[in-house]
């Protein structure tokens, strides 16, 4: 805080200390009694010695005497005033008398200092009230209180000292290539200029949450050294009809000062959603700041070095003129990471965090498809919690594992009790799953079994494609049918019975099927799209889904939905029956560690056994030739003429984990 936000800290509480004051001070004056006395009784109190001080102020227009005092009867702030003629006379009776009883005497000589004293005590109250009304406006109207400025910009400048520039910006390779022209023109304008070329005077980020769409826009302006305004849709909204007009006039006047600048407004879809749309009509304060911002882009005026970007997860909402040239001239689509960017991801977040030498971010990347770059940045903060729980140095794969469960499915409840018949179903609907995605060539890898419950399932697959891919084919998507249905065929097989536990698997299946009957052109029906999701997306995504079609046709399509799944069901059912004890096997083995990673179950596979779990070796009670053996084993050299202490050391330094004795 510098020197002068302290004086303009201290001012309100002085004025204050100077206002308690004046009032103790008013108070004081209000609260004397002043006795008005006659000339008559003035002089009888001189004479018979009642007087105990008095003081003599001559007026203004020299014909009288005002005189104050107390008499020797009086109280505290009891007090009296006369007023006398001018004259010796009077003048001789108080000095007479002064000489007789010798009380307190006081003379005001300057006539002009009792009108200022009298003008002081009268008025210094009201003139200190009203300054201080005056300076409570002037601080209102100045921007200090929010109720006067609502119709000021809210974008906040970007003051921060650490600038972000595309090195911290992982992947997105092409994204950043579409944006350093936006650099080169704010360095170099007239480099384009010259030529007649127009910048794009706003380019529209639009991708899933979570893929760095902000970051991408902070980075532009940090390779760019300018100024970067930042804001939110929904600050542009509200109550009063206009305000947001005003902030967007405002915040491009701020702007233009700024010029050449980078204005970013997240979630542009607060205000930029189409008008008059909706079941209820339009929204007037939306409508007008859209309008104003249209306005503001491409209107009468030139708004020339400023460069908006915009980041919106919902492009299908906005205007179309917001998006037309002019405006947003370029979108660029920030879609999740492929397992490149995602490993690049990861060693920008892995920069400040200890791993084992054990992880390798190449083969995290591979298990994590779908996750943007926030569930990255979660999943390792997340193990470096772990590890710090766990009392450790630096984070294993233990603590990996589990934060990639933690961000998937939730914390584990292993305080859940299930009951050993529960278990066992458990146990094996996920072999079932596992099975199918063993034996289907084009079904998922399956990465890790587990029968631990985490949020509302009992017990998870992890199962990521072999090949990320942009696109499906029918045997694949069939294939993805078959194995979710694994669970429960496995159910029906081994018990006779089918549960509940089913449901989401069905879920996933069905949605698959009838994507592939109305949408994919995958069905009987033919190479036709039956269903697409309206326009009208204000009333509700699944509320005025198009159907193009009759009754008939949706009585064909739930058909071939069941002759989808029926026949994915039928297959489920053949390669479980064929590899009976290989599901059996598998669901031991999950009864047994609860846990089963793709490692372990290849091998299960291969031998028909778990691997044994290789112990910690105590090389507390191992002799010095046995330390010396193993040593020789481990190719150290030089251990001849190491004391027993120093060799475990060396052991430990060559990555052999040494138990030591418990004190």
């Amino acid at each position: 805080m510098n020197k002068k936000e302290i004086k303009k800290g201290l001012i309100p509480y002085l004025a204050l200390i100077v206002i308690m004051l004046g009032v103790i001070y008013l108070f004081n004056v209000l609260n004397l009694e002043v006795h008005d006395l006659t000339y008559d009784k003035f002089v009888n109190a001189l004479n018979n010695n009642e007087v105990e001080e008095l003081t003599i102020l001559p007026s203004l227009d020299g014909g009288v005497y005002t005189i104050t005092g107390k008499l020797k009867d009086y109280k505290e702030k009891e007090s009296f005033k006369a007023t006398v003629p001018l004259s010796e006379e009077v003048m001789k009776q108080i000095t007479d008398a002064n000489e007789k009883y010798d009380f307190s005497i006081k003379t005001e000589s300057d006539p002009n200092g009792s009108f200022w004293l009298i003008a002081l005590v009268n008025f210094l109250p009201l003139i200190i009230i009203a300054g201080f009304m005056f300076y409570i406006l002037t601080r209102q109207i100045g921007g200090n209180n929010k109720s006067f400025d609502f119709g000021k910009s809210r974008a906040k400048l970007d003051d921060s000292q650490k600038k972000v520039t595309f090195n911290d910006v992982a992947g997105l390779k092409e994204e950043k290539e579409e944006l350093k022209e936006l650099i080169d023109f704010l360095k170099n304008p007239k480099k384009f200029t010259k030529l007649g070329a127009r910048i794009p005077k706003g380019v529209l980020l639009v991708g899933p949450p979570g893929t760095g769409k902000t970051l991408l826009a902070r980075a532009v302006a940090g390779e760019a050294n300018v100024p970067f305004y930042y804001i939110s849709g929904s600050d542009f909204v509200e109550l009063f009809v206009g305000v947001g007009a005003s902030r967007v006039r405002d915040m491009f006047r701020q702007a233009k000062h700024n010029a050449p600048c980078l204005i970013f407004i997240d979630e542009i879809d607060a205000v930029g959603r189409q008008r008059g749309t909706g079941l209820g009509g339009g929204h007037d304060e939306r409508e007008q700041t859209l309008n104003q911002l249209l306005t503001e882009m491409d209107g009468f005026g030139a708004n020339e070095g400023i460069i908006i970007i915009a980041a919106t997860n919902r492009a299908d909402v906005l205007d179309p003129a917001l998006l037309r040239p002019g405006r947003f001239d370029r979108q660029v689509t920030v879609n999740l990471p492929d397992v490149k960017a995602r490993e690049e991801i990861l060693e920008v977040h892995a920069r400040n965090k200890i791993l084992d030498k054990n992880v390798t971010l190449n083969n995290l990347a591979r298990r994590t498809p779908g996750f943007s770059g926030a569930d990255l940045e979660n999943l390792l903060n997340e193990a470096a919690l772990l590890a710090v729980r766990r009392n450790k140095d630096h984070i294993t794969m233990s603590e990996v594992d589990e934060a990639t469960d933690r961000v998937m499915m939730g914390p584990a409840k292993k305080s859940k009790k299930y009951t050993d018949e529960e278990k066992r179903l458990v146990a094996f609907h996920e072999a079932g799953h596992a099975v199918i995605g063993l034996k289907l060539s084009s079904a998922n890898v399956v990465q890790k079994v587990t029968i631990i419950p985490r949020s509302y399932a009992g017990g998870y697959n992890m199962m990521v494609p072999k090949q990320e891919k942009y696109t499906a084919t029918k045997t694949e998507l069939l294939e993805q049918i078959t194995g979710l249905l694994g669970g429960r065929v496995s159910e029906e097989l081994n018990f006779g019975e089918i549960t509940t536990g089913a449901h989401n698997d069905f879920e996933k299946a069905t949605k698959i099927a009838r994507a592939m009957v109305t949408e994919y052109g995958m069905s009987d029906l033919g190479p036709v799209q039956l269903e697409q999701q309206s326009e009208s997306v204000f009333i509700g995504r699944d509320y005025n889904k198009s159907r193009n079609f009759s009754d008939t046709v949706a009585h064909e399509i739930d058909e071939e939905m069941r002759k989808i799944v029926g026949e994915c069901y039928k297959d489920a059912t053949r390669i479980l029956k064929e590899n009976a004890d290989l599901v059996k096997l598998i669901a031991e083995a999950l009864l047994e560690r609860e846990t089963l990673t793709k490692e372990q179950i290849d091998y299960l596979v291969e031998h028909k056994e778990l691997p044994v779990e290789e112990e910690e070796m105590n090389f507390s009670d191992m002799s010095l030739e046995d330390l010396k053996e193993l040593a020789k084993s481990k190719d150290i050299k030089g251990y001849s003429k190491l004391s027993k202490e120093d060799l475990i050391r060396l052991l430990e330094a060559n990555d052999v984990e040494v138990e030591k004795e418990e004190e």
